[in-house]
C-alpha cells in the first residue's frame, strides 16, 4: 500500500512544482526556492495541517524546519511521538511574499492538492495548525463552526464525515505562539493531551 501511496504522492509533488497558474509558483521559481509538499509517514494516522512555507521551508522543501518547528518536534515528543510517525503538510504549498496571509485565489488553486494528499493518507486525526489551518478545514467540510475564533475552538475535537470515513479534526494553536508566550506553550503542550487521546 505505502509503495502505492508513494506513487500517487510523488505524481502529487510533480504536478504542485509544474503549476503555472499561481504567482506563488513564479515568486518559487524567481527565488530559487522549493515546493513544499508535505514530510513524514504516508500511513500516518496523524495529519497536521498548517497556513503555508516559510523562508526557510521554502529553502529546504520540508515543512515546519524553522524555530515553530523545533516546538512541534518537543510538542510530539511530550505525546510520545516523533515526525516520522505523523505526516505534516499546509493548505498552501509554496511560500507568499513577506509571510502574507495566501490570497483566495491562491488557497483555490491549491485546494485540490491537499484533499488528494487527505484521500492518499487517509488521517484518522487532523489537527489543524493555527487560525488559518482551522478556518479552511471547517469552511471545506462546511462544520457549522465556521468564523469561530481559535480562542474558542483550540483543543476541542470534531467529528467530519470524508469519503474514508470519520475523521476527528482537533485545532490547535499554531506552534510559533509558543516562542512568544509561555502560557500559550503550555496551552499547546494541554491540547496535545488531547490530541494523545485520539492516536
Amino acid at each position: 500500500m505505502t509503495a502505492e501511496k508513494e506513487k500517487l504522492m510523488n505524481a502529487l509533488a510533480g504536478e504542485v512544482e509544474d503549476l503555472t497558474q499561481s504567482p506563488l509558483a513564479d515568486y518559487r521559481r524567481e527565488n530559487g526556492y522549493h515546493v513544499v509538499v508535505g514530510e513524514g509517514s504516508l500511513d500516518a494516522s496523524i495529519m497536521f495541517i498548517g497556513e503555508a512555507p516559510g523562508k526557510k521551508e521554502a529553502e529546504t522543501g520540508r515543512p515546519f524546519v524553522g524555530a515553530s518547528g523545533k516546538v512541534l518536534a518537543e510538542l510530539l515528543a511530550g505525546i510520545g511521538l516523533q515526525r516520522e510517525d505523523v505526516y505534516i503538510t499546509n493548505v498552501v504549498k509554496d511560500r507568499p511574499p513577506d509571510n502574507r496571509d495566501p490570497q483566495p485565489t491562491e488557497i483555490a488553486l491549491y485546494t485540490p492538492f491537499l484533499l488528494r494528499q487527505l484521500e492518499i493518507i487517509e488521517p484518522k486525526v487532523i489537527a489543524t495548525l493555527g487560525r488559518f489551518a482551522m478556518e479552511f478545514i471547517l469552511k471545506q467540510f462546511n462544520l457549522p463552526l465556521e468564523g469561530e475564533k481559535i480562542g474558542d475552538l483550540h483543543g476541542k475535537p470534531f467529528v467530519i464525515q470524508t469519503e474514508a470515513g470519520e475523521v476527528t479534526v482537533i485545532p490547535l494553536y499554531h506552534p510559533a505562539v509558543a516562542l512568544y508566550n509561555r502560557d500559550q506553550r503550555k496551552t499547546l503542550e494541554e491540547d496535545f493531551q488531547v490530541l494523545r487521546q485520539h492516536i
